[in-house]
């Protein structure tokens, strides 16, 4: 039995309702307690267009430890600031802010830089094991 077309208007109000129905966290930065409730004691790891980019591990007190794919680990803290996340390393002269969304398949970050979004990492991997450290006296 064929299903009834749906007139323009009806598709069109059809797709605003999905569009509403849609959850909010998608669309929306995490805030800091959000943030902190979902990365604290745990390890993510990220990927951008596909490819290994970094992992970092989210420590108490709101540090960090950071490391590019194959790089030393630079250790950091993160804070809020508007609808941003933003890292400040110890060996990085500035600081990097993210926007964090929280998917069904786990964090989308997107760079926010002084031209506006532009790189975006997705979480591909989260563990409570430490980040293994290369590079003299850096470590957990």
């Amino acid at each position: 039995m064929p299903y009834p077309a749906l007139s323009l208007p009806r598709l069109a109000t059809l797709l605003v309702t999905l569009a509403f129905s849609l959850p909010a966290q998608a669309d929306t930065p995490m805030d800091a307690e959000t943030f902190e409730r979902y990365t604290q004691g745990r390890t993510l790891s990220f990927n951008s267009q596909g490819q290994p980019y970094g992992i970092e591990q989210y420590l108490p007190g709101r540090r960090v430890l950071w490391a590019f794919i194959g790089q030393e680990c630079e250790e950091g803290v993160w804070y809020p600031r508007d609808s941003m996340i933003c890292f400040a390393y110890d060996n990085f002269p500035e600081e990097q802010c993210w926007e964090f969304y929280e998917t069904e398949t786990g964090l989308r970050a997107v760079f926010i830089g002084p031209d506006g979004p532009s790189t975006e990492l997705v979480e591909v991997e989260q563990s409570n094991q430490p980040l293994l450290c290369e590079g003299p006296g850096v470590g957990v």
